[in-house]
């Protein structure tokens, strides 16, 4: 008698990332459509979140709960040291007792931003060597990943890409990174990013309303030392941006991605001071689509409020802060509509913006063209992923 698969899902989850959660959710849509019988649970960073709203055991991703938080006393810097003693026998009891362990997503092999060796790369690594050493399956699905020049970070990254079982990305360019630093990346599939599987809302009515996403953008990992000039100019362009879009009469909704990314609202509502100018207080994927649908068109810098906006087929701006929002923007025909996110020329974005105005209804049409590639591509990497992962279920489907 076959038992049901022991399938686990790891990652950043939970802890107020909204693109981390929508892979998540997409992968959780996978399992219970196509492998209803899976016993699932989490090892991320919000269990509790996760666990409330999702319906699966979660556990705590870390030991020392102050993982993320900066250690400067001893007291601190020992129980960090610790934690990560402790995390390695955790990750191995945890990994042991699955089949099947997903990453889900999100950008685990890159260092687009602020991101230090002991921290997640170091988890990671933890999950993909536990994974080899009691033989379950880890599958790096739909991830993104970057050249990383950091020697530590990079060394923990390609070991884990290469002790994983499976590999996906969610762009060529990432596939490319991955070989780069010395991965054989023959087999690895490209698809668009999880996200894209998620159900898509009604169209909205135009209401003459832009969307502006914003960041608690500091630049990447090797930008620490100018971080917070890279902040200053980053948040000025984008204000000046929302106050010329006021002047022209036109209301404008703030939308984040992350938890962290409040104080950025806060400073443009304070500096703008207009009741043309609202924020959204998104939970999710899903309601990031609602108001992205509900909008003309959109400004924005976070990867997946770029992907909410283009899914639902809203023309879009981005403000890139890193080359996979570059290569998003060509995925879907929209690589003229790009605009740095370092150094905001607000007369520039403009430009930009009133031109991907007047060209609206034909990149709508664009972007339904490209949302129907999509689809057929994640439906045949979730038949590869059944194919790798649970091979007994495959055989079963065979006709």
């Amino acid at each position: 008698m076959r038992t049901s698969p022991r399938v686990g899902v790891f990652g950043l989850l939970g802890s107020g990332n909204l693109g981390n959660d929508g892979s998540l959710e997409a992968v959780l849509g996978y399992l219970r459509a196509e492998h209803p019988e899976a016993v699932v649970d989490a090892l991320c960073g919000g269990p509790e979140n996760v666990a409330a709203r999702y319906g699966i055991l979660a556990t705590r991703l870390h030991w020392y709960r102050g993982e993320y938080r900066t250690a400067s006393r001893v007291g601190a810097i020992a129980a960090k040291g610790l934690g990560k003693l402790v995390d390695a026998a955790r990750t191995a009891a945890w990994v042991r007792r699955h089949d099947v362990v997903i990453v889900p997503g999100m950008g685990v092999l890159e260092a687009t931003l602020p991101l230090r060796p002991w921290g997640f790369p170091y988890a990671l690594f933890l999950l993909c060597a536990s994974g080899r050493l009691f033989g379950t399956r880890v599958a790096l699905v739909g991830v993104g990943a970057d050249t990383i020049r950091d020697r530590p970070t990079r060394a923990l990254v390609r070991w884990s890409a290469r002790l994983a079982t499976y590999r996906s990305y969610r762009d060529a360019l990432s596939r490319d990174a991955m070989r780069a630093m010395g991965v054989d990346t023959a087999r690895d599939e490209v698809c668009p990013d999880l996200a894209f599987a998620l159900p898509t809302p009604s169209a909205g009515t135009p209401s003459g309303t832009v969307c502006v996403g914003v960041m608690d953008f500091h630049g990447g990992n090797d930008d620490r030392a100018r971080a917070e000039e890279i902040h200053r100019r980053y948040l000025d362009g984008t204000t000046r941006f929302v106050r010329a879009l006021v002047e022209d009469g036109r209301p404008v909704r703030l939308l984040t991605g992350d938890a962290c990314d409040a104080p950025v609202v806060a400073a443009i509502l304070d500096a703008v001071d207009s009741p043309l100018v609202t924020a959204a207080e998104a939970t999710s994927l899903a309601d990031l689509m609602k108001e992205t649908a509900a909008a003309d068109t959109v400004v924005a810098t976070r990867y997946h409020n770029l992907i909410c906006a283009l899914k639902v087929g809203t023309p879009t701006l981005a403000l890139s802060y890193a080359a996979k929002s570059d290569a998003l923007m060509d995925r879907m025909g929209l690589a003229a509509y790009s605009h740095p996110a370092r150094e905001i020329d607000a007369d520039r974005l403009l430009e930009q913006f009133r031109e991907l105005e007047r060209r609206s209804g034909e990149l709508r049409r664009t972007l339904a063209e490209r949302n129907a590639v999509a689809a057929q591509q994640l439906k045949d990497q979730f038949a590869e992923l059944t194919a790798a992962l649970f091979p007994a279920h495959a055989l079963q489907e065979t006709p």
